[in-house]
């Protein structure tokens, strides 16, 4: 049953059927994909997906008792095996088909939603059309999204908008309707955790930026895959420090930016509980002997260089 407008899901119990006996059927392409990566959160989380026909960071984390930066880098390898959409999930099920006559009537003797639409017009810098407006109610009246919280996730659109397309730039009322439904099935219905989200989100972008200057990936957008490879990290609990230390350890070991060869290093530190620099240098063997082995050579070097300067002064008297 939708959470939103009840409709029944083919993934859902039907007629009394109990959902333990209702069969799971795996693609062959999907069940090879997933035995070759050989990861076990990975290939539960895809059981628990097509089981639910949906996909919920908490509600997967709750279901498979796990923490939600282990379902986000779970979700991140089955959207690089292309077993899961990039796209943030969506509702199975579309918004009510209020008739014009229905949102005028609503605006005439709701003031809030009047003065939200003003206020969404204002900030869009356009006047909202038919089908604009059908939307923007369907948020405010479906979804049950307070008001002061869609001015905000239509802000937090605009913003993130211009980033990916260019200043000057607005969002469709279609795009900010695919994130209120997400807002809304992760309880993202008071100001206090709009602003948490979008703080997180703030922060996520600023250790990507980070991070990609750190692998020395600068004048360009990432792409997809690249994007999926840091976030997944990022979502894993490492600071971008630790990773610049695994980059170098990947050029070193292969001459170049080898995704798959740093993400095994990522992915080891991460099963020994190593997240930060410090941590990563400490709990690391092989990367203390080479810093060890690093400073050994830095005093010859120094040595060296003290013993050519005090022949030059001999010389030279």
């Amino acid at each position: 049953m939708c959470p939103f407008c009840g409709n029944s899901s083919d993934t859902k119990e039907k007629e009394g059927r109990p959902l333990a006996d209702k069969n799971i059927i795996i693609g062959a392409d999907a069940a090879e994909k997933l035995l070759e990566r050989g990861d076990g959160l990975a290939a539960l989380l895809y059981l628990h997906i097509r089981e639910r026909g949906e996909f919920s960071l908490s509600a997967a984390g709750k279901k498979l008792r796990r923490s939600e930066a282990e379902i986000s880098a779970a979700a991140a390898a089955l959207r690089e095996m292309g077993l899961l959409s990039a796209e943030k999930p969506l509702e199975g099920c579309e918004m009510p088909e209020y008739s014009a006559a229905d949102i005028v009537s609503r605006a005439g003797r709701d003031s809030v939603f009047e003065g939200l639409v003003d206020a969404v017009q204002h900030a869009l810098g356009r006047l909202l059309s038919t089908p604009d407006l059908r939307s923007l109610f369907g948020i405010y009246d479906h979804l049950g999204i307070p008001a002061e919280v869609i001015y905000l996730l239509v802000a937090h659109c605009i913003e993130t908008y211009r980033e990916s397309h260019g200043e000057g730039r607005m969002p469709t009322m279609r795009y900010i309707e695919k994130e209120a439904w997400y807002w809304a099935r992760e309880e993202i219905m008071s100001l206090d955790a709009a602003e948490e989200h979008i703080k997180g989100e703030k922060e996520r972008k600023s250790k990507l930026f980070r991070t990609a200057e750190m692998l020395q990936i600068k004048g360009r957008q990432l792409s997809q895959s690249e994007r999926r490879y840091i976030e997944s990290w990022l979502e894993m609990g490492f600071e971008p420090e630790a990773l610049a230390v695994a980059y170098d350890r990947t050029v070193l070991g292969t001459g170049k930016l080898a995704w798959r060869y740093m993400d095994k290093i990522v992915s080891s530190w991460h099963e020994k509980g190593l997240h930060s620099e410090a941590e990563v240098i400490a709990g690391d063997p092989r990367q203390s002997k080479k810093q060890e082995k690093a400073a050994q050579s830095d005093d010859r070097e120094i040595e060296d260089m003290r013993r050519m300067y005090a022949y030059m002064k001999g010389k030279e008297n």
